[in-house]
């Protein structure tokens, strides 16, 4: 018969490719992804957890909680002796030899989102991976912090300027974010597949709020090839607008915002893309229509 102890195990194993692609966003490093990982099996052995209804929620934050240890240590080593934190991917060569872990960085970040999310202060990278890449609410984030719910929220709103590496007041950031706006919608609208992989990251990430999954989209999408092809040949109707101080995309048909894209942009590609079709959270966005580059298509 399978004892309590072996039973936690195998419960634990369901959930251990989501929390190492949690601890890998938010760490960067595979090596410390395993720790933090490993870290949370120990205190769940070491736990009563009978009276948990939800198993996986509880291990996210208890990785995200040692990976916020991890990150503020590292943060202080850094003050002390002035090393910068290579990312895995740009250190050289996974391990071949391990599929699970390959599977892992396939479902992981590319390497210029991995960088631009190295800037960050740890709780700013944890706010934002958490919510914006896997839909951790923040009140939940703001009790990992040890903050408010707002002030979690406000963190991932500094997270997502700071990634575009300028303020949203600079007109020369704003003027490279349009161009690389107008070519995706241009290869979009044209179905030029070559053309959409160009302007994407290579390990993009499309997410998709509740809303927008009940009008048919995909919770998430991953890697530049399956992205591309949910947006080539379409965006017919889509128009660039600065959403919350950047660009980014929107669907008005003949009125106020039905969808809107929010869209992260670093190196010259967009690295990840957030589809908001949640009434309440549309009228919060601040969204100003652009002059359509493209006019007479769609």
């Amino acid at each position: 018969m399978i004892d309590e102890h072996d039973r936690l195990s195998e419960r634990f194993e369901e959930h251990r490719p989501h929390l190492r692609a949690v601890a890998y966003r938010l760490l960067g490093s595979r090596a410390e992804a395993d720790d933090a990982v490993q870290e949370a099996w120990l205190r769940l052995s070491r736990s009563d957890v009978g009276d948990v209804e939800n198993l996986g929620g509880w291990l996210t934050t208890v990785v995200a909680r040692v990976s916020l240890d991890m990150l503020r240590s590292r943060a202080a080593r850094r003050e002390e002796l002035g090393d910068a934190h290579v990312p895995d991917s740009l250190a050289g060569p996974a391990d071949e030899s391990d599929p699970e872990r390959e599977a892992m960085l396939a479902d992981s970040l590319g390497p210029a989102l991995l960088t631009v999310l190295d800037t960050l202060a740890p709780a700013e990278r944890l706010a934002f991976v958490l919510h914006d890449m896997f839909a951790v609410p923040f009140e939940e984030i703001g009790a990992i912090l040890r903050r408010s719910p707002n002030a979690a929220k406000q963190l991932a709103s500094r997270a997502r300027g700071r990634l575009q590496g300028a303020t949203p007041s600079s007109g020369r950031d704003l003027a490279r974010q349009r161009e690389v706006v107008d070519a995706f919608l241009a290869a979009s609208r044209g179905g030029d597949f070559g053309a959409l992989l160009a302007v994407l990251d290579p390990d993009i990430v499309l997410r998709a709020d509740a809303a927008a999954v009940r009008m048919g989209a995909a919770g998430e999408v991953v890697g530049a090839t399956a992205v591309a092809g949910v947006f080539s040949g379409r965006a017919l109707e889509a128009q660039p607008a600065l959403v919350g101080g950047r660009v980014g995309v929107v669907w008005a048909p003949g009125g106020p915002p039905k969808v809107a894209w929010d869209l992260t942009i670093a190196g010259g590609t967009i690295v990840l893309i957030e589809m908001i079709a949640d009434a309440a959270r549309l009228e919060e966005l601040d969204v100003s229509m652009l002059e359509s580059s493209t006019k007479g298509q769609g």
